[in-house]
């Protein structure tokens, strides 16, 4: 048997739940292009129409693979290049425009709200030439009530903690603590949440 034909779902998020690089031209990034082309499929349907919140659902948590949240609420468009690496809470709300690259995982608490245009993304490529092409994986976390703003980038490994708010057009490069405001290129602490401006 090929090496490839025992590559499963459940074999690739063993795998880059654990953080391990996905090789260029390798089996593993072989299957992640194979769901890549699943997702599109799927995401073309949830954007190319109208569709009632009930079917919005249904849609991603076809393509999330989860069972459906009842509270999950989204207004389209949305892409991803895998989806099957995707867990919400309860009451999470995705506004339009948004890109999940969630290979590496991405997970969103209860009551976590995405605006507009937001860029999730769970892979880096490596940094010597001869590298480029190996990607690797690392999950993002919000805890419970986080407000990410319009077009902000939340990039591999970072966790962002509870009640925390990002700015809009904020680029987090990493981690952010609980119960703080944070904007900016790369993103900082501008405030608290709840108590005004950081002094």
């Amino acid at each position: 048997m090929k090496e490839e034909e025992t590559i499963v779902l459940e074999t690739f998020l063993e795998h880059v739940n654990k953080g391990r690089p996905v090789r260029a031209d390798s089996p593993m990034q072989q299957y992640m292009t194979k769901m890549a082309f699943e997702a599109m499929k799927i995401t073309f349907e949830l954007n190319s129409s109208f569709h009632t919140p009930e079917e919005i659902r249904k849609l991603f948590f076809q393509l999330t693979g989860q069972p459906e949240e009842e509270t999950f609420r989204m207004f389209p468009p949305f892409t991803t290049d895998c989806g099957k690496n995707i867990r919400v809470g309860k009451n999470v709300f995705i506004n339009s425009g948004c890109r999940f690259q969630d290979q590496g995982g991405i997970t969103l608490g209860d009551e976590t709200l995405v605006g507009h245009n937001v860029v999730f993304a769970t892979l880096n490529h490596g940094f010597a030439p001869e590298d480029r092409g190996t990607t690797y994986p690392k999950p993002i976390r919000t805890g419970k009530k986080v407000w990410i703003g319009a077009n902000a980038t939340i990039l591999p490994g970072v966790t962002i903690g509870d009640h925390a708010i990002v700015a809009a057009g904020a680029v987090v490069t990493k981690d952010v603590p609980a119960n703080v405001i944070v904007g900016g290129v790369p993103a900082k602490v501008i405030g608290i949440v709840g108590g005004g401006d950081k002094k």
